[in-house]
């Protein structure tokens, strides 16, 4: 690939352009606010002036609403040999080119698994798609060299090519990503108009829940448009669950013994069947899960100091495979919870201590 034209250059759009501008490929930027178009460009993503002529691969990075209308349109101005998109759903912008009579031979629904709560090309970065998964929905009629070239683009992003069905695709994200969205977001919709003395409460178990919530509606309302069934599906289940874990906490208010014992099963029932689905969320780099030890150290909130603890870390040999901050409430200090292999993590222990770090039991 030695050219492109990224159409729409919001967070993913502007990411891919720079992942590629870095690979040594000519891009060219365009988007139906030219504005933005330009501040991609003044950002190093390529530049926004059209292509003389036909580029080897558009990349569509509109909402998945107007996916449809901006393939169309740049499939019928011959623009470029190849041509993707990169809507989170697969199966709907599919069929409606369909319905349009084009030839879908030399197009390839894509979807990156990655993304950020901020949105726009300022919040673009070129290694936003390093090591995730991206899914490729070809079909026995696209070609093999709009293929290539779409795997072209994924290893210049440096990311993990998935194929799947574009329907199969749909339900993938609606359970892993688009329903989770929106239960967040009833979550944090609870703290709205809570009292200020609860919300001040808040620990690390509310921000993991919420933290999705923070993203853009208008954003999501497009997403969400495009996938509503599966997701609706999922969420009846998720209600229905709701429901009887209502129904068990209630039981487990009553003064009859057999009601307190039923609601306590039942909420045993739902905690376990919690406990069996989160194992199976893949760990890092997508490989199976792995259980590690949390070694938890006391900061105060200054410059230098998680870089500290890292340099203390690699001293003693030991390699931090995830780390997380819990940050003291009304106070400039945190703990930071060093996720380390079981039988590192007396050693680390022991050389944070030495080295004068106060270790949290």
């Amino acid at each position: 690939m030695r050219t492109a034209l990224v159409i729409g250059t919001g967070l993913i759009g502007t990411s891919v352009a720079l992942a590629l501008v870095q690979r040594g490929v000519t891009v060219h930027l365009a988007d139906h606010d030219p504005e933005q178009a330009r501040t991609a460009a003044a950002l190093g993503a390529g530049t926004d002036e059209e292509p003389a002529g036909r580029v080897d691969l558009a990349v569509v990075a509109a909402p998945p609403a107007h996916v449809a209308g901006v393939l169309a349109d740049a499939m019928r101005r011959d623009v470029a040999y190849g041509y993707l998109d990169v809507a989170s759903v697969k199966g709907g912008p599919r069929r409606e080119l369909e319905e349009l009579g084009l030839d879908l031979s030399r197009y390839l629904g894509t979807h990156p698994m990655s993304g950020r709560e901020k949105s726009g090309p300022l919040a673009a970065t070129g290694d936003l798609f390093e090591g995730r998964p991206w899914v490729l929905t070809p079909t026995r009629d696209t070609e093999t060299e709009v293929l290539n070239l779409a795997l072209e683009l994924v290893s210049h992003c440096r990311a993990v090519p998935v194929v799947m069905d574009a329907d199969a695709h749909d339900r993938a994200v609606a359970l892993v990503s688009h329903m989770p969205h929106l239960v967040s977001s009833m979550v944090a919709a609870r703290l709205e108009n809570a009292e200020e003395a609860a919300v001040r409460l808040s620990g690390q178990g509310i921000r993991d829940v919420t933290r999705i919530a923070g993203s853009d509606p208008g954003m999501w309302i497009d997403i969400l448009s495009a996938n509503p069934g599966p997701v609706a599906d999922l969420l009846a289940d998720v209600s229905a669950d709701l429901g009887e874990t209502v129904r068990a906490l209630r039981a487990l208010a009553s003064s009859d013994e057999d009601k307190r014992r039923e609601g306590a099963a039942g909420i045993e029932d739902v905690l376990r069947r919690g406990n069996a689905g989160q194992i199976r969320v893949p760990g890092k780099h997508g490989s199976a899960p792995r259980v590690y030890e949390t070694v938890a150290v006391l900061i105060d909130d200054q410059p230098g100091q998680l870089a500290r603890i890292f340099a203390d870390a690699d001293r003693a040999g030991v390699n931090i495979e995830d780390v997380r901050i819990e940050h003291a409430t009304g106070q400039q200090a945190g703990l930071v919870q060093l996720m380390v292999e079981p039988k590192a993590a007396p050693m680390l222990t022991a050389a944070l201590r030495e080295r004068g770090w106060s270790i949290r039991q």
